[in-house]
């Protein structure tokens, strides 16, 4: 099996070396196309303004001066184009990609892009509890368990461009509970906060971020998955088509 592996925290961030050492206890073919910098929160964003710019680091190892939608694209079109992987892994990403942070997340992005190409595509991420930050994160939940829930995928058909989104939850190994497979949640959106300051020229600048979290009556998303100490596995699909809609849609326009 051929892996692609990919991410938005760069080619030199400590979650990738997690998931290369996962790669390579499944396979000895591994490549690496990543992007230079952190590029957290960038989406499917694409550069098409300026050149993209490809360095290489080691055998079968490169950074894309771009994003992690970039990093995708040149490994598909140019560094595999005659070699396509069997499989891209996107990760591990350090913080949680849960609810609507995967429409923001370039690790999911990565993966997406893959699906997109007909590879079957998997992100990771471990989650962190929020006074944690920087080099603090600690990956131990997604390198003790990140095996055993790959493993069972590399068997299971995924259907025509989708992709699976893991999280694994910020407690030690031997906490975690499971593997839950879970929808995507979604979070109040009134309680998205945007954090005023101040720099010491006096010009102002916001930071922003997520408040609480809304939980479902049923308690099957991903956000709740997490809460509970189970590592969440969500199927994700392409398609934003909502069909739902498309009758009275439809008859809107008669």
């Amino acid at each position: 099996m051929r892996i692609l592996l990919s991410n938005d925290d760069g080619l030199h961030a400590r979650g990738l070396e997690v998931l290369e050492a996962l790669a390579r206890a499944i396979s000895d073919d591994v490549w690496i196309v990543a992007p230079a910098e952190e590029q957290s929160g960038k989406g499917r964003s694409l550069t098409i303004s300026e050149p993209v710019r490809l360095r290489q680091w080691g055998e079968r190892r490169w950074a894309v001066s771009g994003t992690p939608t970039d990093a995708v694209k040149i490994a598909l079109g140019e560094l595999m184009k005659d070699h396509r992987p069997d499989l891209l892994l996107s990760g591990v990403n350090r913080g949680a990609n849960l609810a609507e942070d995967t429409s923001y997340s370039g690790t999911v992005a990565a993966a997406m892009e893959g699906a997109f190409a007909g590879i079957r595509s998997i992100a990771l991420s471990q989650c962190y509890p929020s006074p944690v930050m920087g080099d603090a994160v600690t990956f131990e939940a997604a390198e003790a368990w990140g095996e055993r829930v790959l493993r069972p995928l590399l068997d299971q058909p995924f259907a025509p461009r989708t992709l699976v989104n893991i999280n694994f939850p910020p407690i030690a190994p031997d906490e975690v509970r499971g593997i839950r497979a879970v929808r995507q949640g979604l979070r109040d959106h009134g309680g998205q906060m945007v954090d005023r300051r101040t720099d010491p020229r006096g010009v102002p600048y916001y930071w922003l971020s997520t408040g609480r979290m809304t939980h479902t009556a049923a308690h099957d998303t991903d956000l709740e998955a997490i809460a509970d100490g189970f590592i969440s596995v969500t199927p994700l699909h392409l398609d934003l088509t909502h069909t739902g809609s498309l009758a009275s849609l439809a008859a809107t326009y008669r």
